[in-house]
């Protein structure tokens, strides 16, 4: 269908998968307008193993709420298609007859403690960073890998398949086995120019034989499913796997100096580009280079993100959102400082008692109460998003002039305005959903109903507003002084 036609409808159902919750969303396209309904909503299932003492995902249950969330989709109008997008690094391993192999662990478990070193025992990091393009996290895939092969080697000697999460979530629909590019790019296994698995990697993260097939573009029909109740096939495609990338691909950007920011659990600071950035400063800086949609790559840094609120919320009673910001505005101004970078933040005991510790071992004063701990947050968040700003800067040769911040933490206007004013550029908010709808969007573009990325922008450009925010307040030389000392990049 020609996508200039009049009155030409697509309907999707995006699986927007996050590390607390799912959604499965109907994104309908009519006459040039995107528009967005929650289908169904769910809290994403996470145990402990009895047997190894793992945390992991309950696999099952999570595909058993997509299906009930496709159906009421389906209830509402014809589906033409689904499509699933997850956080990244994490998998599922599949024996011959397609059976589960032990479980699928979280990538906030604390087995991968010790692999990285010994994975850069069988291939030097600087080596693994020109193969890869990819930052250094200790829970990616090689890492977890490697912690699997030394204390369930009979894992990987049983299993004939790895799927990323989206990727188990299109065999549990489709029975079509697949690996998708941008979630591959996840794992720190993929080489950077041919697209496909690195031989070497794979051998360094103990697999006993290949488990990936090359992966397929974003945007590609994998196979179709049949819907319970109404009995109609629908297709399943890939979109952009990793959730970032189907948010970017729904971003608004203009123009090579404008920033995306994808706050949510995790806040992405990065641009997008046609080139991928694998020198020394992009390496010191630790800058990834994720597979993008359309060949384009993304060029980032992960930092904790709102993580640390989700869980200073859940430790102080749950407040309200908006009566935790409203507490964190009334404390006082770039009080205390932390660098929300630290490892330790990954999955503390407790994370109140973390902020207080961190914030006493730089000399910081103490945080105490929600509104000064939420406030100590949002500060050094700003802070950091500030210095990726910068260090973005350098690494292109050209300044960048404007922030876009997308995802569920646009909604939150104190932490835009400190953006802002750390940055001293403009920051734009929204849209708020950019994952489900770049993962729509991809959807959209696979059947032929949007012609282009750029098409697709322009759609959800126009079909959802943005809120700009200007610099209010100049923030002290000194607070810029004691971040840089605090996060070790002075």
């Amino acid at each position: 269908m020609p996508a200039n036609s009049v009155n030409v409808t697509a309907r999707c159902a995006a699986v927007d998968m996050g590390a607390s919750s799912g959604r499965v969303m109907v994104a309908a396209l009519c006459d040039g307008h995107i528009s967005l309904t929650e289908a169904h909503r769910f809290e994403t299932p996470l145990i402990v193993d009895p047997v190894t003492g793992y945390d992991c995902w309950d696999s099952a249950k999570i595909v058993a709420n997509i299906r009930e969330g496709l159906e009421k989709a389906e209830a509402l109008a014809p589906l033409d298609s689904v499509g699933c997008d997850t956080w990244g690094v994490d998998y599922v391993l599949l024996d011959k007859a397609l059976r589960q192999v032990g479980v699928s662990v979280a990538y906030r478990d604390n087995r991968t403690e010790g692999m990285m070193e010994a994975v850069f025992a069988a291939m030097p990091r600087e080596e693994i960073y020109r193969r890869t393009g990819l930052h250094f996290q200790s829970y990616n895939t090689l890492y977890q890998l490697a912690a699997t092969a030394k204390e369930h080697p009979e894992w990987l000697a049983e299993a004939h398949h790895l799927l990323f999460t989206p990727d188990y979530l299109h065999f549990a629909l489709s029975g079509v086995i697949s690996n998708e590019y941008t979630i591959s790019t996840t794992s720190q296994m993929l080489d950077l120019v041919t697209r496909d698995w690195d031989a070497d990697l794979l051998a360094a993260a103990g697999l006993v034989r290949p488990l990936m097939r090359k992966p397929v573009p974003p945007g590609t029909i994998i196979g179709d499913m049949q819907l319970a109740t109404s009995g109609r096939r629908i297709k399943v495609v890939a979109p952009g796997g990793h959730d970032t990338a189907s948010a970017v691909a729904a971003a608004p950007l203009a123009g090579p100096n404008e920033a995306f920011l994808s706050s949510g659990t995790w806040s992405l600071v990065g641009i997008e580009s046609a080139t991928p950035y694998v020198g020394d400063r992009a390496e010191h800086y630790n800058f990834g280079n994720e597979g993008g949609v359309c060949g384009r790559y993304r060029v980032l840094k992960n930092i904790m993100g709102l993580w640390l609120i989700q869980r200073l919320r859940k430790e102080m009673g749950s407040p309200g959102f908006s009566d935790l910001v409203a507490a964190a505005a009334a404390a006082p101004a770039w009080h205390s400082l932390i660098n929300p970078d630290d490892p330790r933040f990954l999955n503390p005991e407790s994370m109140v008692a973390t902020i207080q510790a961190l914030a006493a071992e730089a000399g910081e004063p103490v945080p105490d109460g929600l509104g000064p701990l939420a406030r100590c947050v949002f500060d050094s968040l700003a802070l950091d998003y500030a210095r990726v700003k910068d260090e973005l800067g350098e690494l292109t040769g050209r300044p960048i002039e404007r922030i876009r911040i997308i995802g569920g933490g646009c909604q939150n206007a104190l932490l835009n305005q400190l953006t802002a004013d750390a940055a001293a550029i403009p920051v734009s908010a929204g849209p708020v959903e950019t994952s489900a709808l770049g993962n729509a969007c991809l959807q959209m573009m696979a059947l032929g109903a949007i012609g282009s990325l750029e098409e697709a922008r322009a759609i959800v450009a126009h079909s959802f507003g943005v809120t700009d925010i200007k610099p209010a307040a100049k923030v002290p030389q000194a607070v810029y002084d004691r971040f840089r000392r605090i996060s070790g990049s002075d």
